[in-house]
């Protein structure tokens, strides 16, 4: 998937039109996300639940501001943005137990409804031809958010216990090992292996939330997750250290 698109404003990445056009539709992914957040269905999320999320969301926005290089976002940008709202507003909707158990099939609806736009955004991109390296970066930084939001989720149902979390924060933990060993930073050649994987993830923690899944079938579909990650990374690793400059293979 590729976030951005490749026209770049003529004047500058840090200048005051680009600012209002990309400040402009983010303004306008604030009136999305409390839309969604005020219909009485879905999710019915409470004041504090919505002001969370909308707390995310700025977050979310600093970082696209920040690394923003063009002028409007264009529709592949427009619609990962739209998934990154649903998922902002999945996550609220985790800290009312009681509601996210009465409305779990909604919410996992929305929540596969959130991986097809992950598609759909791919393929906009794709046709616009608009690839970028940060619009993958950020493609894979909120799918590591939502896969982290799903453990929660099976945290939260009491379906697996807390070390389902360990899925979630295996990329977090990676990436803050970058800052220990620098050469853990290089980039990545590309890789289908990465992407199954992720999607498998997904798709295992979705199907695992399931009410009528049995206990026996959710652990096995979990733990199948987190043993495809595992490797996925230590494969990862191994080519990260076998391609660094020796100066950094030993720090």
């Amino acid at each position: 998937m590729a976030l951005f698109s490749s026209d770049a404003d003529p004047l500058g990445p840090f200048s005051g039109r680009r600012i209002e056009r990309t400040l402009g539709e983010l303004v306008l992914g604030v009136a999305a996300l409390w839309l969604l957040a005020a219909l009485p269905y879905p999710l019915s999320l409470t004041l504090a639940q919505t002001l969370g999320a909308t707390l995310l969301y700025a977050i979310l926005a600093g970082w696209l501001l920040h690394h923003w290089r063009q002028g409007a976002l264009g529709w592949a940008n427009r619609i990962t943005l739209l998934r990154g709202i649903l998922i902002l507003l999945l996550t609220a909707a985790l800290f009312t137990p009681d509601s996210f158990e009465a409305r779990r099939f909604t919410w996992l609806g929305m929540a596969t409804l959130a991986l097809l736009l992950d598609g759909l955004d791919g393929w906009a991109a794709r046709r616009q031809n608009c690839q970028s390296e940060l619009g993958a970066r950020f493609d894979m930084e909120l799918d590591a958010f939502f896969i982290l939001m799903l453990c929660l989720g099976l945290m939260i149902a009491d379906i697996i216990s807390a070390w389902v979390l360990l899925i979630g924060i295996m990329r977090y933990i990676f990436v803050l090992s970058g800052h220990v060993w620098p050469w853990l930073k290089a980039p990545l050649p590309e890789n289908v292996r990465r992407k199954v994987i992720c999607v498998w993830q997904i798709v295992a923690l979705l199907l695992a939330l399931l009410p009528f899944i049995p206990s026996g079938i959710a652990l096995g579909l979990v733990s199948s997750a987190l043993v495809a990650l595992t490797v996925s990374f230590a494969l990862d690793v191994r080519w990260l250290y076998r391609h660094a400059p020796s100066s950094l293979a030993g720090t």
